[in-house]
């Protein structure tokens, strides 16, 4: 049976959850706000399946594909686009799936409960609720059994996730081969936890009023290279927008505390992947080809003669370029191939969060100080003044990271 000693082992794929037949296995969440493995052994035939689909403990080999292609994409229809994180990858193999009669998992923010969750779809119309990146792990209950259901009845599926999800979807699918199956992994930097992001989410909600209608962790209203994190409310005059720099569950995030164990050492940093597809961000886009425009851009990995094909049939809705040199195509992208490294005070903030209450806590973890509004104020200038784009590159060639 799954019993996870150290957590830096579990994931929280729910592959375990997923391929036992008995329901004896749950995923509460921790004392952090991260789901694991919890056996019934009341329940347990102790069949050992459960560890037999775990990708950590069956961790998928690195196997060099020389048949991998790199692409930069912009899909054309420009209001999607603005409407996707980066450039609309996502929405152009989506919609390939569902015009094939197919079905599309992705992960959804529910507003009720700022929980996200994944959920699927068989329409066009509905890939808006999977579109803008979900900063925290996504619930995927019983979404493995779906797919393997639809794919048993023939309908091709397409399921997008991070790349953990993917690989305990493929382990879980017993690594056959389904003809009809399109996977897509996004690069993922690592996971922060749902139960501080709900928390955190109800404290804004009292804290602003109203009734919020959408959540938007990267929303591009003012740039691709400005994101702000932004909350729609009923109320438009409560609606919440900051950029990342002053947002303090995202600094949370990006300060590399709140984040989850496994991620400081995850199985699934490579460039070669069990995917169809990787798919993550382009934003200094001019780097790689002058003929994209600043407000939007994927880059693509194509590992399957399957993405190469879709690839070859979503060509009229997508502006594509080829990018040969795949080596300096993920140079920057570190994410890809390396794990976040463990912020020194993880676990001193962790123990304020089983102890304050989550205002508190991010007051006095993130708190507005003239530091952190200068600096914005500076974003913000160089965002007015046109620079902004150059300023990044100059800043990253100064910390060494081109």
């Amino acid at each position: 049976m799954i019993f996870i000693q150290d957590k830096k082992d579990c994931c929280g794929c729910s592959a375990c959850t997923s391929i036992c037949g008995k329901n004896a296995i749950s995923l509460p969440l921790d004392e952090e706000g991260f789901q694991y493995p919890l056996v019934d052994l009341s329940l347990c035939v102790d069949c050992g399946l459960c560890e037999k689909v775990c990708p950590i403990l069956n961790v998928e080999p690195e196997v060099p594909n020389p048949a991998q292609k790199g692409y930069l994409l912009q899909l054309v229809e420009n209001e999607i686009r603005k409407q996707s994180t980066s450039g609309g990858a996502f929405t152009a193999i989506a919609s390939w799936v569902i015009k094939q009669g197919g079905v599309v998992f992705g992960a959804s923010m529910d507003v009720e409960t700022f929980e996200v969750h994944h959920q699927s779809v068989d329409t066009v119309e509905g890939l808006g609720q999977f579109r803008i990146s979900k900063y925290v792990q996504s619930h995927v209950d019983d979404s493995y059994n779906k797919v393997r259901d639809l794919l048993k009845a023939g309908r091709w599926v397409c399921f997008s996730g991070t790349p953990c999800q993917i690989e305990g979807l493929h382990h879980y699918l017993r690594k056959k081969k389904y003809d009809k199956l399109v996977l897509v992994d996004v690069v993922c930097y690592g996971i922060p936890s749902p139960g501080v992001f709900k928390d955190y989410m109800q404290w804004k909600q009292k804290e602003i009023g109203g009734k919020f209608k959408r959540v938007l962790f990267r929303e591009k209203i003012l740039s691709y290279n400005y994101t702000s994190f932004s909350v729609y409310n009923e109320d438009s005059r409560k609606d919440y927008h900051l950029g990342v720099e002053r947002e303090q569950f995202m600094r949370s995030f990006f300060s590399n505390i709140n984040v989850r164990p496994a991620c400081y050492d995850c199985k699934f940093k490579k460039r070669y992947r069990v995917s169809d597809f990787t798919i993550w961000d382009c934003y200094d886009v001019k780097a790689f080809s002058k003929n994209f425009d600043e407000e939007g851009t994927n880059r693509v990995l194509v590992h399957t003669e399957l993405g190469k094909q879709i690839l070859s049939e979503i060509r009229p809705n997508v502006k594509l370029e080829q990018f040969n040199d795949l080596d300096y195509f993920i140079a920057d992208e570190i994410a890809m191939v390396k794990s976040v490294p463990m912020g020194p005070k993880r676990e001193q903030f962790f123990k304020d969060y089983q102890n304050m209450q989550i205002g508190d806590l991010m007051q006095k973890w993130f708190p507005t100080t003239m530091k952190v509004r200068l600096n914005s104020l500076l974003r913000m200038t160089a965002f007015r003044f046109g620079i902004y784009n150059d300023a990044k590159r100059i800043v990253k060639r100064l910390l060494g990271k081109n």
